[in-house]
């Protein structure tokens, strides 16, 4: 490997190689990096601006710090494409989130560099204090290094983590807080307000190092709280000081001779230590620089010159469709408010949130802050949206359960990303929200197959008599999208529907399968019944016996986990009531975590897919 300015990224094995390298050497080989990730990204897709933004830091920390030996922890892991590089991965980049190729987040799989894995945020300071204390039973000696952004600083686990690793001044983790602002839109809360405060005090590191100097030797050996007494005199404390962290910062992420210096000294420190970094999200590429939204958080395929995603279909995504209909109601509605863990651009909010600011309250990464304050607005009699991806509500399970269900509050639920997601992989698949919230008293489940239905459902779910929490499913894709289908307070009956009479087996699912399966060529041929069982729960029971009594096949369809699934709850009630359940048939995802991949793929895999759909059904009709 050609060791200098512009060596060729695929020849890199491991990070040893850093070893040798200048300061100005480092800086040709970031922006390469930089260069490369722009390249490659604009043809992939993936995590943008949160990758851009690390590239100094990642070299920095792979220079001072050993892996695998040196345990290096990111949280989530969208911000590891450097890493990924640096560990020898760059030949395998044109695979990135695809099927059977590189993943997104870090993968434990891939390289023994990837200590621990993760899509959801805030997990790295807990799994670093898990990692930190092994050292006790191991008597190994490792450096445990996790780093963390200040967006996801802001989540409960993470201030929990700081809280215990604060109080136990023998141990030696050190974190990297990331700090640029942003968390995937800008940040909100006043912990952005405190860093901020920190960031504006130029002069606080020249402080610190220089009243050291003025400090008598004899004191200097002191306990650290005489230390921090004296430093406070001088300059204030931060709150990691106070939470017992040394603290190094803030320091510019992206001078590599400085980051070198700071992490150095935080290595040789055997305390706890936070090294604050401050750098810029999306540096090197002017659209996300610029970008205060995070529509370049992640993003599919792009033109580098124009900015412009190069495939637009005529579609309407999914999110944009509600985030329409939340405009409808609160401009019909003055008591109707919004309450959003940290997505509003993905939740297809930002029109929302630039006509009615005050009726959005963005909580940050917090998903069980947003569900239980969404249950002091409900029981204030306050109509509440809350949107979160399906696979962020298992995060936010205890609020749903004790918090709204419990208390049989209206709050309208957005699951989000339902089903299978693409190329954010395993931990962020849909597939666990019916399994969570079936069993839930009091809840009611609907996933809408067309927009004018999903506008019925949420005038159901809003204007209902009854009171009680409801949950709206709706998947990652677009639809073709008439804003004239916002019907006012049409509201959705809890009734199954017929699409498609027939004498043969009956096809039973929800969401888009149903109009892949009509349109199909070869359902003209089959003389098939089609049912759009949109209510997931409660179950339509007076059209499941409608449905036994013509003893035909049934197939029951869900993207989505099989164990606890809709299916389940079918085969449940057909066996608590003593109906006959031989021909009734389940398709669903299997009892494990679903890799990344597109949703053909996917589906494809596990013979889920239209195609292995009509071959069921041309089966059961024989």
């Amino acid at each position: 490997m050609k060791v200098g300015a512009h060596m060729n990224l695929e020849d890199i094995k491991d990070p040893s190689f850093l070893q040798e390298l200048s300061i100005s050497e480092m800086q040709d080989l970031a922006n390469d990096i930089r260069k490369f990730l722009i390249q490659s990204i604009s043809e992939t897709g993936g995590h943008f601006s949160s990758n851009l933004g690390v590239v100094e830091l990642t070299i920095a920390m792979h220079r001072v710090f050993h892996s695998p030996y040196d345990k290096i922890i990111f949280d989530v892991g969208h911000q590891s494409y450097t890493h990924k590089i640096l560990t020898g991965r760059a030949a395998e980049f044109s695979t990135l989130r695809k099927y059977n190729g590189l993943s997104g987040y870090l993968k434990r799989s891939e390289s023994e560099h990837d200590i621990y894995e993760a899509g959801h945020s805030s997990t790295s300071l807990a799994a670093a204090a898990g990692i930190e204390f092994a050292k006790k039973y191991t008597g190994k000696n490792y450096k445990v290094v996790a780093l963390i952004g200040d967006g996801a600083l802001t989540s409960g686990m993470a201030f929990e983590a700081l809280n215990f690793l604060g109080a136990h001044g023998d141990q030696q983790p050190i974190i990297i807080l990331n700090d640029n602002e942003m968390s995937i839109s800008k940040n909100i809360g006043y912990f952005s307000k405190v860093l901020g405060h920190i960031r504006t005090k130029a002069a606080y590191r020249t402080i610190k190092v220089g009243a050291l100097k003025l400090v008598p030797r004899f004191l200097r050996k002191l306990t650290s709280k005489v230390e921090r007494a004296v430093k406070g005199f001088l300059t204030d404390n931060t709150i990691f000081d106070d939470l017992g962290f040394q603290y190094f910062g803030p320091i510019d992420g992206h001078d590599i001779k400085e980051l070198i210096r700071f992490l150095e000294a935080a290595k040789r420190s055997n305390r706890p230590c936070v090294v604050h970094v401050t750098t810029q999200k999306g540096k090197g590429y002017e659209y996300s620089e610029n970008d205060q939204n995070g529509l370049w958080h992640g993003v599919s395929p792009f033109d580098i010159e124009t900015g412009q995603v190069r495939a637009k279909e005529d579609t309407t995504s999914w999110s944009n469709v509600i985030g329409h209909y939340m405009m409808h109601i609160a401009e019909s509605e003055s008591e109707f408010g919004i309450v959003i863990p940290a997505m509003i651009a993905g939740s297809g909010l930002i029109e929302f949130e630039q006509r009615f600011p005050e009726r959005i309250h963005d909580v940050g990464i917090a998903e069980q802050l947003s569900v239980t304050m969404a249950s002091g607005l409900a029981i204030e009699g306050v109509k509440v949206f809350c949107p979160i991806y399906s696979t962020f509500l298992q995060r936010a399970y205890d609020q749903v359960n004790h918090d709204v269900a419990r208390q049989s509050l209206n709050v309208v639920f957005g699951i989000d990303r339902a089903g299978i997601v693409g190329g954010d992989g395993e931990t962020h698949q849909g597939v666990f929200d019916i399994p969570i919230l079936r069993h839930l008293p009091n809840m009611t489940i609907i996933h809408p197959r067309t927009p004018k239905e999903a506008f019925q459902a949420l005038n159901y779910a809003f204007y209902k008599k009854e009171d009680g929490p409801v949950a709206i499913r709706y998947e990652r894709g677009s639809v073709k999208f008439d804003k004239n289908d916002a019907i006012p307070q049409e509201l959705l009956s809890l009734k199954w529907e017929t699409l498609r009479e027939g004498r043969g087996p009956i096809f039973l699912a929800f969401g888009s399968i149903l109009d892949q399966v009509l349109n199909h060529p070869k359902t003209q041929e089959l003389d098939i019944m089609i049912v759009n069982a949109r209510i997931i729960k409660p179950l339509d029971e007076k059209m499941i016996k409608s449905l036994l009594k013509e003893n035909r096949h049934i197939l029951v369809y869900e993207e989505s986990s099989l164990l606890g699934g809709f299916g389940s709850s079918i085969l449940e009630y057909l066996s608590v009531n003593g109906f006959e359940t031989s021909k009734v048939h389940l398709m669903g995802l299997p009892d494990e975590y679903i890799q990344h991949g597109s949703k053909e793929e996917i589906l494809k895999q596990y013979k889920m897919d239209v195609a292995s759909v009509i071959a069921k059904l041309e089966e059961y009709a024989k």
